[in-house]
């Protein structure tokens, strides 16, 4: 399976911003972005202005890499977004929102998307009682995602609740530690959604 195996601080400060790629780091003062708020490269302090398309393209860039997602699987839930009822662009962020991954993440029980990944493609998660193993599940409204019991103990799930409530729990879940499951309440608003992207630029940029 392709995956970028760089640098992913690199990738916050192409987009001059945090992404919280890092986890609990990014909350720190060690974060890339805090320290050198400027591109990476030789060239990165010099850039010069966007042009239309080069803020469209950072725009995408910027949602795509929050999410961990390759171009491929992106452009495929753009066109899915658009065969939807809806404004493509929310309806985009909500398809993107509602990755197996991303709830896991956002319910607390990963400190960022990667780990969430990860522990999913290991087979720590059950989806209302049945074990999957494929990050890009999507959930719908009334999905329980639980931690398996023989799983309850990893440090990287323990340490993740732990600290859950600096990152914050959306309001489109509910999540009970002590049992170790959430559930999604509702399909998230895009005022619901932690995502500062323009996602009208994304669709301007596909529809060319």
């Amino acid at each position: 399976m392709a995956r970028y195996s760089g640098a992913q601080c690199r990738i916050c400060r192409r987009e001059l911003m945090k992404l919280f790629l890092k986890g609990d780091r990014c909350y720190t003062e060690k974060c890339a972005v805090e320290r050198r708020q400027y591109p990476p490269g030789q060239h990165g302090q010099r850039r010069g202005k966007l042009s239309d398309y080069g803020i469209q393209l950072r725009e995408k860039q910027k949602v795509r890499n929050s999410y961990g997602v390759l171009e491929r699987q992106f452009r495929r839930s753009f066109f899915e977004a658009g065969r939807r009822k809806g404004v493509t662009g929310e309806v985009l962020l909500q398809l993107m929102e509602t990755r197996l991954d991303n709830v896991v993440y956002r319910m607390g029980f990963a400190p960022n998307r990667t780990s969430a990944r990860q522990l999913i493609c290991h087979g720590h998660f059950l989806v209302n009682d049945r074990e999957v193993n494929i990050p890009s599940c999507r959930i719908v409204k009334g999905d329980t995602v639980t931690v398996k019991e023989g799983s309850r103990k990893i440090p990287l799930i323990t340490d993740s609740i732990e600290k859950a409530e600096q990152r914050g729990i959306p309001s489109w879940v509910e999540v009970s530690f002590q049992n170790f499951t959430g559930k999604v309440a509702a399909i998230p608003e895009r005022e619901e959604i932690q995502m500062p992207a323009q996602e009208q630029l994304i669709v301007e940029l596909y529809s060319k």
